[in-house]
């Protein structure tokens, strides 16, 4: 099974970065991630704070 390069809490730092005014296309070159990754991560946990993502996981 493939594991996770990128932990929650990284993953809520990109999408804090984003709402916070940092242009899309520089934070996937940064992060080294697609667009469609990013996009993707925002549909998923926009909104969540690290709590309800442990939580999501957990159910999961």
């Amino acid at each position: 099974m493939k594991s996770d390069r990128f932990t929650d809490a990284q993953i809520m730092g990109v999408i804090r970065q984003a709402e916070g005014g940092v242009p899309v296309p520089d934070l996937c070159r940064e992060h080294g991630i697609s667009n469609a990754t990013f996009y993707r991560w925002r549909a998923k946990y926009g909104g969540m704070d690290a709590s309800m993502i442990s939580q999501m996981k957990a159910l999961e």
